[in-house]
């Protein structure tokens, strides 16, 4: 594997090579060495897998309050989608601001979400599937959220918006007083 910086600290993409030939692919999805100086002590303790099936469905932007913030590992294992990660970090020079990559079977990138950024996605091909690795587990009570169309972030989506859950639809907007997160 080889990691990418991006210009959000923290925000790490990591490009794997898959080992192909008549019969098909391998590719490695994590190897806790070669993403060691990425994961720091943290460990894998939970993994999930999500399916979006319509075009444009954006799911997101999701994060978790301290004590129980986590470091996100995301792949796309099928189809495409457009990742976006928003830096909510109080005091970070990125605050506020956000980076997207595309994620693809094809591509086989993954990007790496730090403590105290949101999390969110848009479908580039139907029935896309990401599968997530996560570095705390999942706590309702801890959980947060960020409406994808903030002005006070300003995501670019690459294509209209067809399709987004109730509760992402909900979260609120950012103020002026919002202090950021203590990840």
């Amino acid at each position: 594997m080889k990691t990418l910086s991006t210009h959000i600290e923290g925000v790490i993409v990591a490009e794997t090579t898959p080992v192909a030939d008549r019969r098909g692919a391998f590719t490695r999805l994590f190897c806790q060495k070669e993403l060691a100086a990425v994961l720091g002590t943290r460990q894998i303790v939970q993994i999930n897998q999500s399916r979006t099936t319509q075009l444009g469905a954006v799911r997101g932007l999701h994060f978790q309050h301290a004590p129980h913030a986590e470091m996100k590992l995301v792949r796309c294992i099928r189809g495409k989608v457009w990742d976006v990660v928003v830096d909510l970090r109080a005091g970070s020079p990125t605050f506020l601001q956000w980076h997207a990559e595309v994620l693809s079977a094809d591509n086989t990138r993954m990007m790496a979400i730090p403590e105290g950024c949101a999390h969110g996605f848009q479908v580039l091909e139907t029935d896309s599937e990401l599968l997530y690795l996560h570095t705390a587990f999942y706590t309702p009570t801890a959980e947060g959220g960020l409406r994808h169309d903030d002005p006070r972030v300003g995501i670019s989506w690459l294509i209209p918006v067809t399709d987004m859950s109730e509760r992402d639809r909900a979260h609120p907007l950012i103020t002026e007083d919002f202090p950021g997160l203590i990840p």
